[in-house]
């Protein structure tokens, strides 16, 4: 995963990591770090959930999950990346 958000810092755009869900736009990719310290990686997706935030799909070790989850770890990093 570290790995991913070097490749992303590079080849796409860093963005700034806020607490503003209005910030996070479909198919931007989000890195976190799970309590463990552990890294993890989402993408934004055009599914709102319950309070109107954009969902993300990430795969936690149970196979692929969409869910409400932004603000759910702690944001190491946003990233928007276009061919």
């Amino acid at each position: 995963m570290p790995n991913l958000e070097v490749f992303f810092s590079r080849k796409g755009k860093s963005l700034p990591v806020s607490k503003n869900p209005a910030d996070y736009k479909p198919g931007d990719i989000v890195s976190w770090r799970l309590p463990s310290g552990r890294p993890h990686i989402g993408i934004v997706v055009d599914k709102k959930g319950a309070g109107g935030r954009y969902k993300m799909v990430h795969n936690i070790g149970y196979g692929q999950a969409l869910e409400d989850c932004l603000f759910e770890y702690t944001i190491n990093g946003h990233y928007r990346y276009q061919k």
